[in-house]
């Protein structure tokens, strides 16, 4: 079983581990589709380059392969992969509903599901690449 995750992936953190763990036990392959920096229109855009962000992602054990996404279609790596399922994080912008409604159109046979969300382990731990640049910020700037 083919399973898809996607994400910025500016700053690895914790959350992303535990996202992209969670992807892995549910099927024998995890593929993570990288945003490009262009394309990411509902935050900051991300600090690091591209090529960078995904070479991180592919470094990781449980990721099977790393892809940049599409610069105009978000979809285009989806049909390549032909996943069977994609698993959003569970913080994502995303609608679920839209996302199904427009794998549907294209012929995409495909299960949407949602990643359970986390906890810190310890005091002061951040799970949010924004928490982690205010953090920066405010102790080093």
């Amino acid at each position: 079983m083919k399973v898809v995750a996607q994400g910025t992936f500016d700053i690895l953190h914790p959350g992303h581990v535990h996202y992209l763990r969670e992807g892995k036990s549910i099927g024998d392959e995890l593929h993570v589709i990288i945003a490009r920096a262009s394309n990411v229109t509902h935050k900051a855009p991300p600090v690091l380059p591209d090529q960078q962000r995904r070479a991180m992602v592919a470094s990781l054990e449980m990721v099977d392969k790393a892809h940049l996404g599409h610069t105009e279609d978000i979809f285009v790596p989806i049909q390549e992969i032909d996943p069977d399922v994609i698993l959003l994080g569970h913080d994502q912008h995303h609608d679920d509903s839209e996302i199904e409604t427009a794998l549907a159109a294209r012929d995409i046979d495909c299960t949407v599901r949602r990643a359970s969300g986390t906890t810190p382990q310890f005091d002061g731990e951040l799970y949010s690449t924004g928490d982690i640049i205010e953090r920066i910020c405010a102790e080093r700037c």
